[in-house]
C-alpha cells in the first residue's frame, strides 16, 4: 500500500507542476512550436481536465484501498497520451518532445497497474 500512496503522489505533483503552467504558456507555445493555437477553448480545457485527474491522483494516494476502484480508470487516462504520441509521432505530427512527454505518462501507467494489483481490496 506504500507503494501505491508514493506512485500516486509523486504522478499527481508531477502533473501539477508539469502542466499547471501551460495556463501561461498559451502565446508562447504557439511561438515556439507553431502553428499558433487558433481555438484556445480546447488547450484550456486539456488543462483544466488535465489538472483535475492531478488531484484526483493525489486523493487516490491518501487512501489507495478506499480508492483501489478508480485506479483502472486512472490507467486509462495514461493510456490515452501514451498510446496516442507514439502514432502521432510515426505519422510525423508531434515532435520528439510530445514523445518524451508520452513515454513519462506510459510508465506512470504501468507504475499504476503495479500499484493496483498490489493494493488489497477492502
Amino acid at each position: 500500500m506504500r507503494l501505491a500512496r508514493w506512485i500516486f503522489r509523486v504522478a499527481g505533483v508531477y502533473g501539477l507542476l508539469s502542466v499547471g503552467p501551460l495556463y501561461f504558456l498559451e502565446s508562447r507555445i504557439g511561438r515556439d512550436q507553431p502553428p499558433p493555437i487558433t481555438h484556445p477553448e480546447y488547450f484550456y480545457v486539456f488543462i483544466g481536465v488535465t489538472l483535475a485527474w492531478q488531484i484526483l491522483f493525489l486523493l487516490i494516494s491518501t487512501d489507495p484501498v478506499r480508492y483501489r476502484p478508480a485506479m483502472p480508470v486512472a490507467v486509462l487516462e495514461k493510456a490515452a497520451f501514451a498510446v496516442a504520441a507514439p502514432i502521432l509521432f510515426a505519422m510525423q505530427r508531434v515532435g520528439v518532445q510530445t514523445l518524451a512527454f508520452s513515454m513519462i505518462d506510459g510508465l506512470l501507467g504501468v507504475l499504476f497497474v503495479m500499484a493496483y494489483v498490489r493494493t488489497p481490496t477492502r
